[in-house]
């Protein structure tokens, strides 16, 4: 999920043995994707009472009057989408219950921006001292110069280098390479993996480029078929990964060595 939608997810099991509603009527700052596993789960939905509310708000939503707009029932193999800000009150229907909640966490236009502020250092408008104490000319004409730089960094493209801003800074998932705290050995059985799940790889035929956990490579595009499988996701051993290029196992290996070093990939045996 986190590779499909760009994004965190985390995940929480439910495990209920009677119809009581846990958490009574009540809406979640992140949409959310629920699967039922085995039991039933009544879902009684109400709807949003406030666009896109956040958990840090200027103003709460207020609690919806009147009956559900739908009531759901879920079957172990079912799956609801609920969105961001929808209330909701949850409980079994047929004794025990388990459900698997995916909140999916949201990148938001206040995101966008305090991320561009920080794009923005280099700036001496920036950095400058608000004039907080001067004259009404020197206010009026720091606010126009914040607010045409602000401006012109709002280009169209803007969204997209948020984008990718936010998948080469996911840490991933803290992963183990014990005991191979150094190098990684040219051993062809010894399974590879990236911890994060939204790495972005690109590049031309001069060079690829990958991004991923806090990291930038520029790499040789001998090692695109390597990458490629492990930005997809897959677990390959380092002697899949030299038969999938025309790279060696030491090479293979070395490239291991460097994105273990850097907490974007782990080794471990086969299971």
């Amino acid at each position: 999920m986190e590779r499909h939608f760009r994004t965190d997810v985390q995940a929480n099991l439910y495990a209920s043995w009677h119809p009581t509603e846990a958490f009574g009527i009540h809406w979640d700052d992140h949409d959310t994707v629920i699967f039922q596993l085995e039991g039933a789960k009544r879902w009684n939905l109400y709807g949003a009472t406030r666009t896109d509310p956040l958990r840090l708000d200027v103003e709460a939503p207020e609690k919806p009057e009147g009956p559900p707009l739908a009531e759901v029932g879920l079957q172990a193999g079912d799956m609801l989408y609920v969105p961001r800000g929808w209330w909701h009150a949850v409980a079994a229907t047929q004794g025990r219950s388990l459900h698997l909640t995916c909140g999916l966490a949201p990148a938001t236009g206040h995101h966008l921006l305090v991320w561009l502020a920080g794009q923005l250092l280099h700036s001496p408008t920036l950095r400058a001292n608000v004039p907080t104490v001067a004259g009404s000319a020197e206010r009026t004409a720091y606010a126009e110069q914040l607010r045409k730089e602000v401006s012109e960094a709002l280009h169209p493209h803007i969204v997209s280098e948020f984008a990718a801003s936010l998948d080469a800074r996911d840490p991933g998932r803290p992963a183990p390479s014990l005991p191979y705290i150094g190098d990684v050995p040219a051993d062809p059985g010894l399974v590879l993996a990236l911890t994060t799940a939204r790495a972005a790889l690109e590049g031309t035929d001069e060079a690829v480029v990958l991004r991923a956990a806090g990291h930038e490579w520029e790499l040789h595009p001998s090692v695109r078929p390597v990458l490629e499988a492990l930005v997809s996701g897959a677990r390959l051993t380092l002697g899949d990964l030299a038969e999938r290029s025309c790279l060696t196992l030491e090479q293979v290996a070395a490239l291991a060595t460097e994105l273990v070093s850097k907490d974007a990939a782990a080794v471990s045996h086969p299971r």
